[in-house]
């Protein structure tokens, strides 16, 4: 991967995170990773997709967008070897945060 496309500035305080329990646990080494933990996505780690293409969980997309908003930060070698199941469950809480609050039916009245 490209450094230039990795994304290594923290999650500011306020930005809303989800934790995503693996199904198939990663292995980097000698640790294992079960638990990934994705924020949302400000714009600039969104450059280079079509947000239709994330909302659609598009694989390539996620590929690019996912290391830049996962802690651990997943690899694209990592995404690419992933279980699917695991792929869509980190691709449903992308696509739940680009949709908003409202969209899960919270409002603000």
């Amino acid at each position: 991967m490209d450094p230039k496309d990795q994304d290594t500035t923290p999650a500011a305080p306020g930005i809303p995170t989800e934790n995503v329990t693996l199904d198939t646990p990663l292995h980097r080494g000698k640790q294992t990773v079960t638990e990934v933990s994705v924020r949302k996505p400000l714009s600039g780690a969104l450059r280079g997709v079509a947000l239709v293409d994330l909302l659609n969980m598009d694989t390539q997309s996620l590929h690019k967008v996912l290391p830049r908003i996962t802690e651990p930060a997943l690899t694209e070698a990592e995404l690419r070897q992933m279980d699917p199941a695991d792929l869509v469950q980190l691709g449903s809480k992308v696509s739940r945060f680009l949709l908003g609050k409202r969209a899960d039916g919270e409002s603000d009245a």
